[in-house]
């Protein structure tokens, strides 16, 4: 996937891995950058338009594409964390979480989908996380929403076969963002790690792994599922 002279749109670009998404796009050549963000007066990048956007409803996504047009990449970067569990978390809370990160990436690609297949290429690039392999004492809702984002991208790359749009699914341990804020663990660089993932989708990788904790936990995938928790790695996940 070029990156150079392209035309792109990042969701939750207002902060965090969508910021640094966005500012290094325009490093590597992309002629316009959307940065999409529910409040886009937030984004405080320069040399990106801000636009309005909601990813959970369809009609402003569809609205969004009509306005972007021929973009030729969808960072779908959005994302929620509730920390809630699955047994005894405020449901709520576990909706919103499918809504943002499952649904609110797959609204985005039903509305570019089709521009991208009239043109015969394009590319997604689909923020998961490795919360999508493993079990936890908390978090596990998000982990089931990042885990159907992954099938997303897998199902994807099928439907999509022949048409020149490439799907990456993007792989990442805990990273010094504002969601993560408040828990003291070892954390990722944003902005190496998404140098790492840019680097990776303009290689046509799938699926992208951007740290040790997703190399491990990727490479643990064929273990009893009984034993893969956090625990079973505490050396890459806190």
């Amino acid at each position: 996937m070029n990156i150079d002279k392209s035309i792109a749109i990042v969701t939750g670009a207002n902060r965090g891995l969508g910021r640094q998404f966005a500012a290094q796009l325009l490093e590597r050549g992309a002629s316009k950058v959307y940065a999409a963000a529910r409040r886009p007066e937030t984004v405080d990048l320069p040399g990106v338009e801000a636009i309005r956007l909601d990813v959970t409803d369809q009609d402003q996504v569809d609205a969004v594409a009509r306005r972007v047009g021929e973009a030729d990449i969808v960072v779908n970067n959005a994302g929620f964390s509730s920390f809630a569990r699955l047994v005894d978390g405020d449901m709520d809370d576990i909706r919103q979480e499918i809504e943002v990160n499952y649904f609110g990436a797959l609204h985005m690609v039903r509305a570019f989908a089709p521009i991208m297949r009239k043109r015969g290429h394009g590319g997604f690039l689909n923020v998961s996380s490795v919360m999508a392999w493993l079990g936890y004492e908390h978090s596990n809702s998000y982990g089931a929403s990042k885990a159907a984002n992954w099938a997303m991208s897998n199902g994807l790359r099928e439907e999509l076969a022949g048409t020149g749009i490439q799907i990456s699914s993007l792989f990442l341990g805990s990273t010094d963002t504002d969601m993560m804020a408040g828990i003291d663990v070892p954390k990722n660089r944003p902005e190496e790690l998404v140098a790492t993932a840019l680097d990776q989708f303009e290689n046509g990788v799938n699926e992208i792994l951007a740290d040790d904790a997703a190399i491990a936990l990727k490479a643990g995938l064929s273990e009893d599922r009984g034993r893969f928790t956090a625990s079973s790695y505490p050396e890459h996940v806190a």
